[in-house]
């Protein structure tokens, strides 16, 4: 799995069963996606040590991700276009800061943040040539896999590399204000507290990963009929709000448009409380899965063995996963591929780019989706 190069020979396992760190760094500096899928790492390295400080550093736009875990003890960010003295002051600060620090992804600045904050440090590494330099700063590495390992599974390898027992729950909290302003918001758009509602999230960040407007017409359309109420949820941002209030003007007038009025604890409660849930390979339906709410997630180019969502009660090193279904079911959800032979093709799109449309998931006809719907419902 892994290899190390401590001058004393003795392993980060072994060291740390004679003396737990007191201080650990875990570093996801991506996407928010990537940084709730590390968070079962974060409840390993807790469980076996909890005593320990555990600080995560991110992206200062994925930290609302975290606000609300219960093993976490600070969350740091990274400078935000700082000037390069501002940058190299904040490294300074990070010197031996840790007794361990543990890169979750095989990047140059995560693995240099690791070896420079760490005492002792672990990560991610690619088996590159090119790569060789990065086992300078750790002490022990884990091979990165990009294709055929789920993306929790190869941060828990990391908590193996550790000799650690795997914890697999996302620990998804939310506090009393969260909750009352859910209550509060549906119960303004009369939706009593047993009342059945589906939460729908249809704007993924790239245009690539996008299910077609009408699709979702009319699966919203057939959910009011079922007296399946529609909640849409959305980030605040100004792209995803449009598109958002556009696709309302075609819905039925009960539907709700939560759209940038959430954080990510309210959004976790929302989908607690849902009947169903379903969206396209977002950082939602990750976290729908996670809470345990019945879930169809809508795939085309993406890889489902690496980002597929990690069904609540999952607990296993391989993915729940296989590479093409297109249809599969693991405990509570439902993963749907669209059709063709080039799926997934793994690429962003059928033009290679963010902004392109992915034509496996335009021809994803809503009637799939919506038989989906009713085997999930019943």
């Amino acid at each position: 799995m892994g290899t190390t190069h401590n001058s004393t020979g003795l392993t980060l396992a072994k060291r740390f069963k004679l003396r737990p760190p007191s201080t650990i760094l875990v570093i996801m500096t991506r996407r928010i996606g990537d940084v709730l899928l590390t968070t079962p790492l974060i409840g390993s390295l807790k469980s076996a040590w909890p005593d320990s400080k555990i600080d995560v550093l991110v992206l200062e736009n994925t930290r609302d991700i975290l606000s609300r875990h219960p093993d976490i003890h600070q969350i740091i960010s990274t400078p935000n276009r700082a000037s390069k003295l501002t940058t190299t002051k904040w490294l300074v600060s990070l010197w031996r800061r840790y007794d361990l620090a543990i890169s979750a992804l095989p990047s140059d600045r995560a693995i240099l943040y690791a070896g420079i904050s760490g005492k002792y440090s672990l990560g991610l590494l690619e088996n590159k040539p090119s790569q060789k330099w990065k086992k300078i700063l750790l002490n022990e590495w884990v091979a990165f896999d990009d294709i055929k390992t789920h993306t929790v599974s190869m941060a828990l390898q990391l908590a193996s590399q550790l000799g650690l027992d795997l914890q697999y729950a996302f620990k998804l909290c939310w506090t009393d204000h969260d909750s009352n302003k859910v209550d509060e918001l549906l119960l303004k758009h009369s939706i009593e507290p047993n009342q059945a509602y589906a939460v729908l999230h249809t704007y993924p960040k790239f245009a690539y990963k996008m299910w077609p407007p009408h699709a979702w017409i009319d699966l919203i359309i057939w959910l009011n009929q079922q007296n399946i109420q529609a909640v849409l949820t959305g980030s605040g941002d100004s792209d995803e709000m449009l598109y958002i209030k556009n696709l309302m003007a075609d819905l039925p007038v009960n539907a709700i448009n939560l759209a940038g009025k959430l954080n990510f604890a309210q959004t976790t409660y929302l989908l607690n409380k849902a009947s169903l849930f379903i969206g396209p390979d977002t950082v939602v339906t990750h976290l729908a899965a996670a809470v345990g709410t019945p879930s169809i997630a809508l795939f085309g180019p993406s890889n489902p063995v690496k980002w597929g969502p990690w069904p609540i009660g999952y607990r296993a090193k391989t993915s729940p996963w296989k590479m093409v279904g297109p249809t599969q079911r693991v405990n509570n959800v439902l993963l749907i591929q669209g059709m063709g032979d080039c799926v997934p093709c793994l690429k962003e799109g059928c033009n290679r780019n963010i902004n392109s449309h992915s034509q496996c998931l335009d021809e994803l006809s809503a009637s799939r989706v919506i038989a989906a719907a009713q085997s999930m419902l019943s």
